[in-house]
């Protein structure tokens, strides 16, 4: 039986107007699908016109200015809708999706679904579960002695993965992909045996526990910064934007 790192895969990614998953839009947005390690992913785009200003910040970051945006992007409705229903039919077919630090934009497409559409993310799903692999959170559970940061960039380097176009949904979302098979095959004896359905769950009591490691770094350093343990989708806000 072919291990799911070796397997189908997709992957998920979007850039936004900043890091605040309550108040901040997604400009950008991609789904890649792969059908086996080496084939030419199926990649799927989508530029939102927010309707509301891109700071200078955010585009130095992902490049999208405010003008091109308004000039050539969609109305966030029919695009979040969209993104929705193609994530669905990844769960459909039991197809894991991975997404590079899920809780930020899982939670943030959740909100945008809120926002336009008076709907939630969790009501595609009512049927068929998303199974969720997130790169991060395996690395960090798996290989939790190593020093420094481990961003996507930071993962790619440490696994020899290509990022091309860094800040660019697609280019993040086919690393991500990459490097989640990466972590599969170098922890394959601890791997191997699970399905996607159990490693979602197993995963989010790893987060939880990263999470409550973290908290109590930042109490140790008088940080207040709080760290919410939820994955792979943080819950509602009553004041959310």
């Amino acid at each position: 039986m072919t291990c799911w790192y070796e397997g189908p895969l997709a992957a998920f990614d979007t850039e936004t107007t900043g890091v605040d998953v309550e108040t901040d839009r997604i400009v950008s947005a991609a789904l890649v699908v792969q059908d086996a390690p080496g084939t030419r992913p199926r990649v799927t785009r989508w530029l939102v016109n927010p309707g509301v200003p891109v700071p200078a910040a955010a585009t130095e970051v992902h490049g999208l200015t405010e003008e091109h945006l308004q000039r050539n992007g969609r109305w966030p409705a029919p695009v979040m809708y969209e993104v929705a229903q193609a994530l669905a039919e990844q769960a459909a077919v039991g197809r894991p999706v991975v997404v590079m630090n899920a809780p930020f934009d899982l939670t943030l497409l959740d909100r945008e679904l809120r926002r336009h559409r008076a709907s939630s993310l969790d009501r595609w799903f009512e049927r068929s579960p998303l199974l969720v692999l997130d790169p991060r959170v395996l690395d960090k559970h798996l290989d939790r002695y190593r020093k420094g940061r481990r961003t996507l960039a930071d993962l790619c380097a440490h696994y020899e993965v290509e990022l091309e176009e860094a800040h660019d949904a697609a280019a993040d979302a086919t690393a991500a992909l990459e490097v989640t098979r990466a972590v599969g095959r170098r922890f394959a004896s601890r791997l191997e045996r699970l399905s996607p359905g159990e490693l979602h769950t197993l995963q989010a009591v790893w987060h939880a526990a990263q999470a409550r490691g973290l908290q109590a770094w930042f109490a140790r350093t008088g940080t207040e910064e709080i760290v919410d343990p939820a994955w792979p989708l943080r819950p509602d806000l009553p004041a959310a934007a």
